[in-house]
Protein backbone atom coordinates (compact mmCIF):
# COMPACT_ATOMS: atom_id res chain seq x y z
CA UNK A 1 0.00 0.00 0.00
CA UNK A 2 1.03 3.35 -0.78
CA UNK A 3 1.76 5.98 2.66
CA UNK A 4 -0.96 8.01 2.80
CA UNK A 5 -0.84 11.04 1.31
CA UNK A 6 -3.32 13.86 2.06
CA UNK A 7 -1.62 16.21 -0.26
CA UNK A 8 -4.01 15.63 -2.31
CA UNK A 9 -6.27 17.20 -0.54
CA UNK A 10 -5.39 20.18 -0.28
CA UNK A 11 -4.46 20.04 -4.69
CA UNK A 12 -8.15 19.46 -5.17
CA UNK A 13 -9.18 22.05 -3.22
CA UNK A 14 -6.79 24.30 -4.92
CA UNK A 15 -8.28 23.27 -8.26
CA UNK A 16 -11.68 23.68 -7.01
CA UNK A 17 -11.19 26.95 -6.16
CA UNK A 18 -9.54 28.12 -9.02
CA UNK A 19 -11.75 26.57 -11.38
CA UNK A 20 -15.44 26.52 -10.20
CA UNK A 21 -14.53 29.22 -7.00
CA UNK A 22 -15.41 26.81 -4.81
CA UNK A 23 -14.45 26.53 -1.15
CA UNK A 24 -15.02 23.02 0.87
CA UNK A 25 -17.67 22.91 3.47
CA UNK A 26 -16.89 21.56 6.55
CA UNK A 27 -20.96 19.91 7.07
CA UNK A 28 -20.41 17.50 10.51
CA UNK A 29 -18.78 17.90 14.07
CA UNK A 30 -18.64 14.36 14.53
CA UNK A 31 -17.04 14.10 11.23
CA UNK A 32 -14.65 17.35 10.92
CA UNK A 33 -12.50 15.91 8.11
CA UNK A 34 -14.80 15.22 5.81
CA UNK A 35 -15.22 18.14 3.01
CA UNK A 36 -17.84 18.94 0.79
CA UNK A 37 -17.39 20.67 -2.51
CA UNK A 38 -21.11 22.19 -4.22
CA UNK A 39 -22.28 24.20 -6.58
CA UNK A 40 -23.05 27.91 -5.43
CA UNK A 41 -26.49 27.85 -7.52
CA UNK A 42 -28.09 24.87 -7.06
CA UNK A 43 -26.26 23.69 -3.87
CA UNK A 44 -25.70 20.10 -5.19
CA UNK A 45 -22.97 18.25 -4.23
CA UNK A 46 -19.70 17.55 -7.10
CA UNK A 47 -17.40 16.17 -4.85
CA UNK A 48 -17.12 14.73 -1.23
CA UNK A 49 -13.67 14.26 0.51
CA UNK A 50 -13.29 12.12 3.54
CA UNK A 51 -10.74 10.37 5.91
CA UNK A 52 -11.66 7.04 6.66
CA UNK A 53 -10.11 3.66 7.13
CA UNK A 54 -8.85 1.49 3.81
CA UNK A 55 -10.68 -1.60 5.20
CA UNK A 56 -14.07 0.06 4.41
CA UNK A 57 -14.01 -0.10 1.00
CA UNK A 58 -11.20 -2.37 0.83
CA UNK A 59 -11.07 -5.19 3.07
CA UNK A 60 -7.39 -6.19 2.12
CA UNK A 61 -6.02 -3.31 3.19
CA UNK A 62 -5.53 -1.23 6.13
CA UNK A 63 -4.37 2.35 7.82
CA UNK A 64 -5.77 5.36 6.95
CA UNK A 65 -7.11 6.91 3.60
CA UNK A 66 -8.51 10.25 1.62
CA UNK A 67 -11.13 9.52 -0.68
CA UNK A 68 -12.89 11.37 -3.28
CA UNK A 69 -16.38 10.48 -3.90
CA UNK A 70 -17.33 12.00 -7.32
CA UNK A 71 -20.71 11.52 -9.69
CA UNK A 72 -20.16 9.91 -13.10
CA UNK A 73 -22.83 10.94 -16.12
CA UNK A 74 -21.66 7.62 -17.89
CA UNK A 75 -22.44 4.23 -15.77
CA UNK A 76 -20.29 2.51 -18.29
CA UNK A 77 -17.22 4.74 -17.53
CA UNK A 78 -18.24 4.03 -13.62
CA UNK A 79 -18.44 0.58 -13.97
CA UNK A 80 -15.17 0.38 -15.90
CA UNK A 81 -13.17 2.38 -13.64
CA UNK A 82 -13.94 0.23 -10.77
CA UNK A 83 -12.49 -2.64 -12.12
CA UNK A 84 -9.12 -0.27 -12.32
CA UNK A 85 -6.68 0.13 -8.88
CA UNK A 86 -7.77 3.40 -6.84
CA UNK A 87 -11.07 3.46 -8.11
CA UNK A 88 -14.23 1.81 -5.86
CA UNK A 89 -18.32 1.93 -5.79
CA UNK A 90 -19.09 5.11 -3.98
CA UNK A 91 -19.16 4.99 -0.42
CA UNK A 92 -21.33 6.52 1.81
CA UNK A 93 -22.90 7.00 -1.68
CA UNK A 94 -23.37 4.13 -3.06
CA UNK A 95 -26.58 4.90 -5.43
CA UNK A 96 -26.61 6.02 -9.24
CA UNK A 97 -23.02 6.88 -10.47
CA UNK A 98 -20.79 7.88 -7.69
CA UNK A 99 -17.38 6.46 -7.32
CA UNK A 100 -14.73 7.13 -4.92
CA UNK A 101 -11.16 7.88 -5.49
CA UNK A 102 -8.46 6.57 -3.22
CA UNK A 103 -6.05 9.63 -3.21
CA UNK A 104 -2.83 8.07 -2.31
CA UNK A 105 -0.93 8.52 -5.23
CA UNK A 106 -2.55 5.70 -6.96
CA UNK A 107 -4.26 7.84 -9.53
CA UNK A 108 -2.95 10.37 -10.89
CA UNK A 109 -4.02 13.92 -9.94
CA UNK A 110 -4.92 14.99 -13.76
CA UNK A 111 -7.04 11.90 -13.82
CA UNK A 112 -8.66 13.11 -10.54
CA UNK A 113 -9.12 16.62 -11.82
CA UNK A 114 -10.50 15.27 -14.80
CA UNK A 115 -13.16 13.15 -12.99
CA UNK A 116 -14.25 16.33 -10.75
CA UNK A 117 -15.16 17.99 -14.22
CA UNK A 118 -17.34 15.29 -15.07
CA UNK A 119 -19.01 15.24 -11.68
CA UNK A 120 -19.29 19.23 -11.52
CA UNK A 121 -20.93 19.31 -14.93
CA UNK A 122 -23.72 15.77 -13.89
CA UNK A 123 -24.89 17.32 -10.86
CA UNK A 124 -24.65 21.14 -12.68
CA UNK A 125 -28.01 23.19 -13.10
CA UNK A 126 -29.53 23.09 -16.78
CA UNK A 127 -28.70 27.21 -17.03
CA UNK A 128 -25.11 26.01 -15.28
CA UNK A 129 -24.77 23.06 -17.97
CA UNK A 130 -25.68 25.11 -20.42
CA UNK A 131 -22.80 27.11 -19.49
CA UNK A 132 -19.91 25.03 -19.27
CA UNK A 133 -21.07 23.29 -22.56
CA UNK A 134 -18.11 22.33 -24.54
CA UNK A 135 -18.62 24.17 -28.23
CA UNK A 136 -20.71 23.18 -30.00
CA UNK A 137 -21.19 23.30 -34.49
CA UNK A 138 -24.53 24.67 -36.08
CA UNK A 139 -26.21 25.13 -39.30
CA UNK A 140 -27.77 28.73 -39.54
CA UNK A 141 -30.33 30.07 -42.22
CA UNK A 142 -29.48 33.78 -44.08
CA UNK A 143 -31.89 35.13 -46.50
CA UNK A 144 -30.21 37.45 -48.99
CA UNK A 145 -33.48 39.43 -49.29
CA UNK A 146 -32.69 41.21 -46.15
CA UNK A 147 -29.15 40.92 -46.61
CA UNK A 148 -26.27 40.53 -48.73
CA UNK A 149 -24.66 37.59 -47.58
CA UNK A 150 -23.03 36.59 -51.04
CA UNK A 151 -20.70 39.36 -50.33
CA UNK A 152 -20.76 40.07 -46.90
CA UNK A 153 -16.97 38.77 -46.72
CA UNK A 154 -15.84 40.84 -48.84
CA UNK A 155 -13.92 43.62 -47.10
CA UNK A 156 -13.61 41.81 -43.61
CA UNK A 157 -13.28 38.77 -42.22
CA UNK A 158 -15.42 39.52 -39.31
CA UNK A 159 -19.62 40.74 -39.13
CA UNK A 160 -22.13 40.75 -36.94
CA UNK A 161 -25.16 38.65 -37.36
CA UNK A 162 -28.77 37.71 -36.04
CA UNK A 163 -27.49 35.54 -32.68
CA UNK A 164 -29.68 32.14 -32.94
CA UNK A 165 -31.06 30.50 -29.31
CA UNK A 166 -28.32 28.35 -27.44
CA UNK A 167 -25.53 29.59 -29.75
CA UNK A 168 -22.72 30.56 -27.54
CA UNK A 169 -18.97 32.07 -27.89
CA UNK A 170 -16.41 29.86 -29.65
CA UNK A 171 -19.15 27.97 -31.18
CA UNK A 172 -19.08 27.15 -34.95
CA UNK A 173 -21.59 28.18 -37.30
CA UNK A 174 -21.88 26.84 -41.06
CA UNK A 175 -24.02 29.66 -42.98
CA UNK A 176 -26.46 28.27 -45.47
CA UNK A 177 -27.75 30.69 -47.88
CA UNK A 178 -31.33 30.10 -49.20
CA UNK A 179 -32.69 31.08 -52.72
CA UNK A 180 -31.44 31.59 -55.02
CA UNK A 181 -28.09 30.60 -53.92
CA UNK A 182 -29.56 27.19 -52.20
CA UNK A 183 -26.24 26.22 -50.46
CA UNK A 184 -23.59 26.10 -47.43
CA UNK A 185 -21.36 29.31 -48.45
CA UNK A 186 -19.44 29.76 -45.24
CA UNK A 187 -17.42 28.15 -41.84
CA UNK A 188 -17.51 30.77 -39.13
CA UNK A 189 -16.44 31.18 -35.32
CA UNK A 190 -18.51 32.61 -33.31
CA UNK A 191 -16.03 35.77 -31.72
CA UNK A 192 -18.58 37.51 -29.19
CA UNK A 193 -22.33 36.83 -28.31
CA UNK A 194 -25.36 39.21 -26.95
CA UNK A 195 -24.60 42.13 -28.49
CA UNK A 196 -27.71 44.59 -27.78
CA UNK A 197 -29.96 45.08 -30.53
CA UNK A 198 -33.05 46.00 -31.36
CA UNK A 199 -35.13 45.52 -35.34
CA UNK A 200 -38.18 44.48 -36.48
CA UNK A 201 -39.87 44.34 -40.02
CA UNK A 202 -42.15 42.03 -41.36
CA UNK A 203 -41.05 39.03 -41.27
CA UNK A 204 -38.03 39.33 -39.43
CA UNK A 205 -36.82 40.73 -35.44
CA UNK A 206 -33.55 40.77 -33.67
CA UNK A 207 -33.61 41.22 -30.64
CA UNK A 208 -29.19 40.94 -30.07
CA UNK A 209 -26.26 39.91 -32.07
CA UNK A 210 -22.97 37.56 -32.68
CA UNK A 211 -19.92 38.36 -33.94
CA UNK A 212 -18.82 36.02 -36.38
CA UNK A 213 -15.50 35.23 -37.77
CA UNK A 214 -14.96 33.69 -41.18
CA UNK A 215 -12.71 30.46 -41.49
CA UNK A 216 -13.24 28.82 -44.75
CA UNK A 217 -15.67 29.52 -48.08
CA UNK A 218 -17.43 26.75 -49.99
CA UNK A 219 -17.77 26.54 -53.43
CA UNK A 220 -21.57 27.29 -54.12
CA UNK A 221 -22.07 24.02 -56.10
CA UNK A 222 -20.40 21.41 -53.19
CA UNK A 223 -23.22 21.62 -50.53
CA UNK A 224 -26.35 22.28 -52.54
CA UNK A 225 -29.93 22.11 -50.80
CA UNK A 226 -30.11 19.00 -52.87
CA UNK A 227 -27.34 17.18 -51.73
CA UNK A 228 -28.05 18.25 -48.12
CA UNK A 229 -31.58 15.85 -48.70
CA UNK A 230 -30.02 13.71 -50.74
CA UNK A 231 -26.66 12.66 -48.32
CA UNK A 232 -27.47 14.42 -45.36
CA UNK A 233 -30.82 13.73 -44.21
CA UNK A 234 -31.13 17.95 -44.12
CA UNK A 235 -34.17 18.86 -46.18
CA UNK A 236 -34.69 22.55 -45.04
CA UNK A 237 -32.66 25.12 -43.01
CA UNK A 238 -35.96 27.66 -41.16
CA UNK A 239 -33.55 28.20 -38.05
CA UNK A 240 -30.03 27.30 -36.18
CA UNK A 241 -30.04 23.38 -36.14
CA UNK A 242 -27.61 21.27 -34.77
CA UNK A 243 -24.93 19.65 -37.72
CA UNK A 244 -24.94 16.00 -38.18
CA UNK A 245 -22.18 14.04 -37.74
CA UNK A 246 -21.54 13.20 -41.62
CA UNK A 247 -22.12 16.20 -42.81
CA UNK A 248 -19.44 17.63 -40.39
CA UNK A 249 -16.88 15.35 -41.74
CA UNK A 250 -17.98 16.61 -44.95
CA UNK A 251 -17.88 20.24 -44.41
CA UNK A 252 -14.38 19.87 -42.45
CA UNK A 253 -12.31 17.54 -44.87
CA UNK A 254 -9.03 19.96 -46.96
Amino acid sequence: MKRFDNSFRSKIFEYARKKYKTKPEYLWASAPDYAVLRHSDNAKWYGLIMNITYDKIDRSKSGEIDILNVKLDDMLLRDMLIQQEGFYKGYHISRGNWISIVLDGTVELDEICSLLDVSFAATASKKKKEEIRPPKEWLIPSNPKYYDIVHAFDDNDTIEWKQGSGIKKNDTVYMYVGTPVSAILYKCKVTETDIPYEYSTKGLTITKLMKIKLQKRYDPEAFTLDRLKAEFGVFTVRGPRGVPNSLCEALNKK
